[in-house]
């Protein structure tokens, strides 16, 4: 009877927080000496929490604190601070194990790899048949490169006629290429015709892709008579397919003085517009058809209807694109 009669004072003799049933609660601590949890331990229920809280009145496990810096200093870095001897070793964390000199290499061979690497392209954009009014005829226009990401050597020849004479142009080039940006080179070197008069010219221009993947090839010339002439091409591959691809050309070249010889007039000497229709069956291998036509202008079109020649011209082409 006396255990029945003490059951509710022992109830009412726990903690607050050991009334609520259905929490996990933690164990205490057993104090190292009567009274020392009133002086030495915190009370779970210093801090009054809102009503609102859904935890208030349960005690929180405990958590392992971090000793808080002492006054004037300031908190630990979350970065650690490198030793004291930190920089007094070798630059190349490599050479601290194997040594500069058995590291040379290999950071040589990194070098090549990230953009030193010699590396050559050729390149044949234009083989092709040329159906027109009068006699058919033939063009070619190859280049090729070798060198690095910033210097190449451009070996560059193109030329055109018609089939059973002789060319009417053909020229060759070798040019020293630097990049001047991330899209554009610089070019400089000299061109030789091999058709016609004969003449040598220096080379001055720019190759590169210009803004929405326009093809950029624009030079100057002087020749060896003095003159000077100009040429800019330009063109544009459209995906229709991943293989078939529609390719808009145009070019133009200008001269800055008569010459006869030449058949070519000051200002405005021809221009060219061209539509081809390629099928990549490799991304080596890709034949095409397509349509171009060419006019001449100015004093050029005066020398042409002097010899007897037609002014404007519009070829049906097929020919093949490749590259190795």
């Amino acid at each position: 009877m006396k255990i029945l009669l003490a059951l509710p004072a022992l109830v009412l003799a726990q903690p607050a927080w050991a009334q609520h049933t259905g929490h996990d609660m933690p164990m205490a601590e057993p104090a190292s000496a009567p009274g020392a949890q009133a002086e030495d331990q915190p009370h779970h229920h210093e801090t009054a929490t809102p009503a609102s809280d859904p935890h208030a009145g349960h005690a929180m496990p405990h958590t392992m604190t971090m000793p808080m810096p002492a006054a004037g200093t300031s908190a630990p870095s979350s970065e650690t601070a490198p030793p004291p001897e930190a920089g007094s070793g070798p630059a190349r964390a490599a050479d601290a194990i194997w040594g500069a000199d058995a590291m040379k290499a290999s950071r040589a061979a990194l070098a090549r790899g990230m953009g030193a690497m010699m590396l050559s392209k050729a390149m044949v954009d234009r083989l092709e048949y040329r159906a027109h009014k009068g006699t058919d005829g033939y063009l070619w226009d190859a280049q090729g490169w070798y060198g690095g990401d910033v210097d190449k050597l451009w070996i560059k020849s193109e030329g055109e006629g018609a089939f059973g004479g002789k060319p009417e142009q053909a020229e060759g080039q070798a040019l020293w290429s630097h990049a001047i940006g991330p899209w554009f080179d610089l070019q400089a070197g000299v061109r030789h015709d091999f058709a016609g008069p004969d003449r040598t010219h220096a080379v001055i221009g720019i190759q590169g892709l210009a803004p929405y993947r326009f093809e950029i090839d624009a030079a100057a010339f002087v020749s060896n008579k003095g003159d000077v002439t100009a040429r800019i091409e330009a063109e544009l591959d459209q995906r229709v397919t991943q293989r078939l691809i529609l390719q808009p050309r145009a070019e133009v070249t200008l001269s800055a003085q008569d010459i006869p010889e030449l058949g070519v007039g000051s200002g405005l000497d021809k221009a060219e517009l061209g539509l081809r229709l390629r099928y990549e069956i490799a991304r080596e291998f890709a034949p095409y058809i397509g349509v171009e036509h060419e006019w001449r202008a100015g004093g050029s079109a005066d020398y042409a209807r002097a010899a007897g020649d037609s002014t404007s011209r519009t070829s049906l082409v097929a020919g093949i694109r490749m590259w190795f």
